[in-house]
């Protein structure tokens, strides 16, 4: 069985102490590859440094996470850039994007607009975005319903949305769903959503060292729990953690055009 992480952030400092350690035992679990979703500036290098280490299993992705949108934003976005036209790292995304209302609203215009100009280099380079998406489906909505074409596709990652919203993504023709550890909470409402979800729209993540699954909720994640999800995926479905893990997979190769 052979299973992407589709969201870890490997490179995050609580890992600092055994990263080495912790990617074995994920590769124990079945954990081939994992897709590294840049968030700022000071992740740069410590995402570069991890894939020269693991070059056959880490996927490197650039972009701005809404949380560090600041008011020097815009020379941010300007370094960010420099790395992805550089693309000495073969970025297969454009990540991690969106707007986030939990922790800032006061942002939310240059949310906004970071949101949109990234957008755009997606669509210039014909790769998939990955969206972060937290108290803000409505906003990123109206985003989309204006950027959205057939050329645009990604992945609303750590998926915590009811079935409108669910469709609504699944509408606009390139998006999947990122399903993480959330999905084993007892009252995060996400099995009776996924119920109507068909395996070919969703992906497989982790979001570590955040969201881990239970019965490890409120610790440190890794990307060796992925299996926890896809296990309860594999419930609510009626199928075999074998098959969630195949068609997932494939999702991910296919949306991230993995070999």
């Amino acid at each position: 069985m052979t299973i992407i992480d589709s969201h870890t952030h490997l490179f995050s400092d609580q890992f600092k102490d055994n990263v080495d350690q912790v990617i074995e035992r994920a590769k124990q679990a079945g954990v081939s590859r994992f897709i590294l979703p840049n968030i700022d500036l000071e992740s740069v290098d410590k995402m570069h440094d991890l894939c020269d280490r693991y070059p056959d299993e880490m996927i490197a992705t650039m972009g701005l996470h809404p949380c560090y949108v600041k008011d020097d934003w815009q020379n941010v976005l300007k370094v960010i850039k420099t790395h992805l036209d550089d693309n000495q790292y073969s970025y297969k995304a454009i990540g991690e994007i969106g707007i986030d209302l939990y922790w800032d609203q006061s942002t939310l215009e240059i949310q906004k607009q970071a949101f949109n100009i990234q957008v755009q280099w997606a669509k210039e380079k014909n790769l998939p975005i990955i969206i972060h998406a937290r108290n803000s489906f409505d906003e990123l909505f109206e985003c989309l319903d204006t950027l959205n074409d057939k050329s645009l596709k990604g992945v609303f990652h750590c998926f915590t949305g009811n079935l409108k919203q669910a469709h609504k993504i699944l509408e606009y023709g390139g998006f999947k769903l990122g399903v993480g550890g959330v999905l084993t909470f007892k009252k995060s409402g996400l099995e009776q959503v996924l119920k109507e979800v068909d395996l070919e729209h969703l992906l497989l993540e982790t979001d570590a060292p955040y969201l881990a699954p239970t019965p490890h909720r409120g610790t440190r994640n890794e990307s060796a729990y992925i299996t926890l999800v896809g296990e309860k995926l594999a419930a609510i479905k009626e199928v075999s953690l074998k098959q969630v893990a195949q068609i997932t997979t494939e999702n991910t190769r296919q949306l991230f055009k993995l070999s």
